[in-house]
């Protein structure tokens, strides 16, 4: 696993450097190091970034850093460092956890998997994107779930929340656990420790804010792309609504609309079977239902909000161990990589063109997660026959 590890850690670094396609948001990431560097606590009020504050503190590092003579040089690759790590990290975790409830042989091939894929590659390597790191908060706070560490899940969700907004996609799982243990004590500790991770994050760059400016921040960029979709290969992309304003009417409701309703009956298709489940280990299978869902069927999706699903379903399959999971992670590599080469490479004004390989590859999105749901019924209802039978028993 090591040597895994460390192979994985070379290539990357071998690679990174090497810039391609898109470099506007590798080029934003470097001026904000140098702005948080400069002055962290007043980041805000100088600036015009639309992140949530967790990422700052890491740029604030990698800003301080590439202020060293030795170090100067190298700014294109400490600022995808911390998604590189992140990769690690996950495949890490998915060794220990396949080789806690598989097998050791299982857990190095899962985590191979994970750590050569080329849609896992692609977004933290070539592009210097984000989502890696994100998507190891995720996959921790899920993970603790699973441990009965409830607390520690709860900060680590507000944690992906302040980081990246679509972290409140994966809110509902820490919701559905909370109901599952009946307990308004855990409750009402769990939402004062989510609070509280959120003030110690926010309250550095409060100072001279007025007291909503956390508020403003995410509704500027929950609201900064008000499309239908945004190059995301889902269901609003197949029926070619790409860069169609959310306000165009279809079927008596707005595409808006029809993203929120959406929203909710996947939150509630997925409550269900979480109820169903009767357990914490179905939480990685919830929490991917829940991004694979609100990425095909929601509006202003980005092309990598679906990134976290590749990881995620390996999990699931770890828990559940379901080889339908494994055939989802594969299918949800490929269009993961396809529609972020796609965007990387092929993006020019207006948004990627609608073309064969965005119609099959939103379509292949759309059945694949209508596959995942059947799955997840399937799961869920056999869980709960297998308890009544021990419970008759």
């Amino acid at each position: 696993m090591w040597s895994l590890l460390g192979a994985g850690l070379c290539l990357r670094v071998a690679l990174a450097p090497w810039v391609g396609g898109q470099s506007f948001d590798l080029n934003l990431f470097k001026s904000w190091a140098l702005a948080a560097a400069e002055n962290f606590s007043g980041f805000y009020l100088h600036g015009s970034s639309d992140y949530p504050p967790l990422y700052i503190y890491i740029l604030y590092l990698v800003g301080k850093a590439v202020s060293l003579p030795a170090l100067g040089s190298y700014f294109t690759l400490l600022i995808k460092l911390p998604s590189i790590a992140a990769d690690l990290l996950t495949a890490a975790l998915l060794y220990r956890l396949a080789a806690k409830h598989l097998s050791v042989e299982t857990g190095l091939l899962l985590s191979a998997f994970y750590l050569f894929s080329p849609a896992v590659f692609i977004n933290s390597t070539f592009w210097g994107q984000v989502d890696s790191f994100f998507t190891w908060v995720v996959v921790v706070a899920v993970w603790l779930l699973t441990e009965k560490r409830v607390y520690g899940s709860a900060a680590l969700f507000a944690a992906a929340v302040l980081m990246k907004p679509q972290g409140i996609i994966f809110l509902p799982v820490l919701l559905f656990e909370l109901v599952r243990l009946k307990s308004v004590k855990r409750f009402f500790i769990a939402a004062f420790t989510a609070l509280a991770t959120a003030l110690v994050i926010i309250l550095p760059f409060s100072f001279r804010q007025s007291p909503l400016w956390i508020v403003k921040l995410f509704a500027g960029t929950i609201g900064e792309y008000p499309y239908a979709s945004v190059n995301a290969y889902n269901f609003f992309s197949l029926i070619g609504a790409n860069y169609k304003p959310d306000t165009t009417v279809m079927l008596f409701f707005s595409y808006y609309t029809w993203g929120m309703i959406f929203i909710v009956l996947i939150t509630l298709f997925t409550g269900f079977l979480y109820y169903r489940g009767r357990s914490a280990k179905h939480a990685f299978l919830a929490a991917l239902i829940q991004i694979a869902g609100v990425f095909t069927f929601s509006v202003s999706m980005h092309e990598r909000y679906l990134f976290p699903a590749v990881a995620l379903s390996l999990l699931a399959f770890i828990f559940l161990k379901d080889k339908r999971l494994l055939w989802l992670s594969v299918g949800l590599s490929a269009t993961s990589f396809i529609n972020t080469a796609t965007v990387l490479y092929g993006m020019t004004r207006g948004g990627v063109p609608y073309n064969v390989p965005m119609f099959l590859t939103s379509l292949l999105n759309v059945v694949l997660f209508i596959f995942l749901a059947k799955a997840g019924w399937d799961l869920a209802a056999g869980t709960n026959k297998k308890e009544d039978a021990l419970r008759t028993k």
